[in-house]
């Protein structure tokens, strides 16, 4: 059938309890209670049941509400032949009741069954059986035509105003539900960038770090080939053993940072170029704290870029540059160039790309290459 208004079942969460609250769940409790003690109070009131008349009540009451309940679970499925059939058994035990003299049963079986049509059925399905339900109550009905006619039309208004109240329920609910899963989702995007960040501050801290030591060793070994005393390496050896105790150190920094807590910039490169021989630092620009990536950013391709030097143009000297601009922090390291050293082929060669890796996620840029004198890293984060 085409989904339309007419063919459409009410939502799942319309007809599930998950949408309904406390009260509203102890309301219809309340309420199937009323309606069972209604249809036992019809069946054991009469006058007549004696004997097997009372095992059939009660055989009809009990088959009644088992009905009832996979009629409820149906609906609940959006099942509709199975649903319409348990109507028409319903349908049954109240022509049935009401054939062997037990009026009350009957005329609740029919209210009942016009009403959670309306409620529970798509419009086109729920119609008839509303119309069935509610000609048969009209036709053993003993009050006056305008009463009947007055009550039928109540029992049809109240089962379409609970189907407007469940979809309204309904729609609240599955609203809530979108909600909770977009939170979710963005809480694991969240975290999943976390780990990311985290991962890419280690491998960094990890990169330059063991980039320093293998400079050391690489120069230890190259001492050691070529007959130098003991004195040498064992100044090397102890500057990668110092590298490696930094890296450790800078890893617990980085953590620290990421939870917001870092020396100013200014103050770590000052520290960090003071650490290299023939290195200037100069810093313009209106100094304010920076966002925690930018930051990183900024330390890491520093580091980097300083290593670099060290490895490819030793002796050289370095211009460090740090400008604050108003959208940006801009880095420029700049050496005065030289005879490549011995450890120009030691590393890989990928600090420089992951450093422009980690500016291209901030939406920034790095760029590297020769100049006249010597070679230039610029860095440019958007803050």
């Amino acid at each position: 059938m085409t989904d339309n208004a007419w063919t459409r079942w009410p939502s799942r969460e319309a007809l599930g309890r998950e949408a309904a609250t406390r009260p509203r769940r102890l309301l219809g409790w309340v309420t199937r209670s009323l309606v069972g003690a209604m249809l036992l109070w019809g069946a054991f009131n009469s006058s007549h049941v004696r004997g097997w008349g009372m095992l059939g009540a009660v055989a009809g009451i009990l088959l009644s509400a088992v009905v009832a309940w996979a009629l409820f679970r149906t609906t609940l499925e959006h099942r509709l032949w199975p649903s319409l059939a348990f109507y028409g058994i319903l349908l049954a035990i109240a022509v049935a009741a009401q054939a062997a003299d037990f009026r009350v049963v009957a005329l609740v079986l029919w209210c009942g069954c016009a009403i959670t049509a309306l409620e529970r059925l798509p419009i086109a399905a729920a119609l008839p059986v509303t119309v069935i339900a509610l000609a048969l109550y009209a036709a053993v009905n003993d009050d006056m035509w305008l009463t009947t006619l007055a009550t039928t039309a109540g029992l049809a208004l109240a089962g379409y105003v609970l189907r407007l109240d469940a979809e309204a329920r309904g729609n609240a609910q599955r609203l809530l539900n979108q909600e909770r899963a977009a939170r979710a989702a963005e809480a694991e995007s969240a975290a999943l960038a976390e780990r990311a960040r985290i991962a890419r501050e280690i491998h960094d801290v990890l990169a330059h770090s063991l980039s320093a030591q293998l400079v050391h060793l690489e120069a230890a070994r190259l001492l050691i080939e070529g007959g130098a005393d003991r004195d040498q390496i064992l100044e090397r050896v102890v500057a990668a053993r110092g590298m490696a105790r930094d890296g450790l150190a800078e890893t617990r920094q980085a953590l620290s940072a990421l939870r917001g807590d870092m020396t100013p910039l200014e103050e770590f490169l000052t520290q960090l170029v003071g650490t290299t021989d023939g290195a200037e630092t100069t810093i313009s620009g209106e100094r304010r704290p920076l966002p925690a990536e930018a930051s990183q950013a900024v330390r890491r391709v520093a580091q980097e870029a300083l290593t670099n030097v060290r490895k490819h143009a030793p002796g050289a000297k370095i211009q460090v540059w740090l400008e604050y601009g108003q959208d940006r922090v801009t880095l420029i390291v700049r050496d005065s160039g030289g005879s490549p050293g011995e450890l120009t082929a030691t590393g890989g060669g990928y600090g420089l790309l992951g450093m422009r890796e980690r500016a291209e996620l901030l939406g920034g840029s790095l760029d590297a290459g020769p100049d006249d004198e010597g070679f230039v890293v610029t860095l440019k984060v958007p803050v």
